[in-house]
């Protein structure tokens, strides 16, 4: 079985994590990969930030950062989260999702719930969280992106 890998972007890797690129129409959705190397070194929500590519076999299809409160039960968000424009259409978004917030699950235990943001325009994103089980908060933050949120308790 093929399984999905998350791996620290770190020195050796970060390469191959500004290689992945979206297609034009996709890139208003996402920040770029090289905002959220910068977010991890200088924190600009006071959080945890940490971010990973998403690798199958000896190929780095995607990225992801999770900013979050060390210790809390439920500040931690997924961000960021995109696959490279030549991986799209294969179902990797979907198991890709699955590993993270299992991924998330077993580095932080304490979890209990996990949001994420989706721009209003975003159907495809909407439509991929809402049928994993984020639920519409109904509510905003600050740029007008709509919050998303899944509770485990």
């Amino acid at each position: 079985m093929n399984l999905i890998r998350i791996e620290s972007i770190d020195k050796h890797n970060w390469e191959e994590a500004l290689s992945i690129s979206l297609h034009k129409s996709q890139e208003k959705f996402v920040s770029p990969i090289i905002e959220s190397l910068a977010w991890a070194y200088i924190k600009p929500w006071d959080e945890a930030f940490d971010p990973y590519i998403l690798c199958k076999d000896d190929k780095t299809f995607g990225h992801f950062f999770l900013s979050y409160t060390p210790n809390s039960t439920n500040n931690y968000w997924i961000g960021g989260f995109q696959i490279d424009k030549e991986y799209q259409g294969m179902g990797l978004g979907t198991q890709s999702l699955k590993r993270i917030v299992e991924f998330i699950q077993e580095t932080h235990r304490q979890c209990e719930v996990i949001s994420l943001t989706i721009e209003k325009s975003n159907n495809h994103a909407r439509k991929l969280y809402e049928n994993f089980g984020f639920v519409n908060q109904d509510n905003e933050n600050q740029y007008g992106e709509i919050i998303y949120k899944l509770k485990f308790k």
